[in-house]
């Protein structure tokens, strides 16, 4: 009895599973008449054009010269985007913004050649190994 229970509860489960792995069936074409069309094209139009300028906007810039819109766009553009003097300070720093600083900025001075730390270490430990001794193969021989 016990065998039948469960092939019958293993059988139920199957088909189960299939009914879930069968892909939903495709709707019928139906095609869309042109005012149909239109409507969808609007709304398409129309939501683009939330992410247009505004014309009052762009009548605002037009008097401006070339100079002073560039002025302002570069200005804006390397302007901090983190929070300006908030209450709470932030524990991470904004990689942005410049503080203090050289007042030649992107100089550093020059770094004097010399050896590696440490080849003294190597030098001595060769001149040791040398068969010869330290003097070997400096012309004297």
């Amino acid at each position: 009895m016990c065998d039948n229970d469960e092939l019958a509860a293993l059988r139920k489960r199957v088909e189960e599973l299939e009914a879930k792995a069968k892909p939903p069936e495709k709707k019928p074409f139906v095609p869309m008449t042109d005012e149909q069309w239109r409507d969808e094209m609007r709304a398409l139009s129309e939501r683009r054009m939330d992410f247009a300028t505004p014309p009052s906007v762009v009548r605002d810039w037009a008097v401006l010269d070339d100079a002073t819109v560039k002025g302002i766009t570069l200005r804006d553009a390397r302007a901090p985007t983190g929070p300006a003097g908030s209450a709470i300070p932030s524990s991470q720093p904004m990689s942005n913004v410049r503080t203090g600083g050289s007042p030649t900025p992107g100089w550093v001075d020059p770094i004097p050649l010399r050896p590696p730390a440490g080849i003294d270490l190597i030098d001595r430990a060769v001149n040791a190994a040398l068969p010869h001794g330290p003097e070997w193969g400096k012309g004297k021989g």
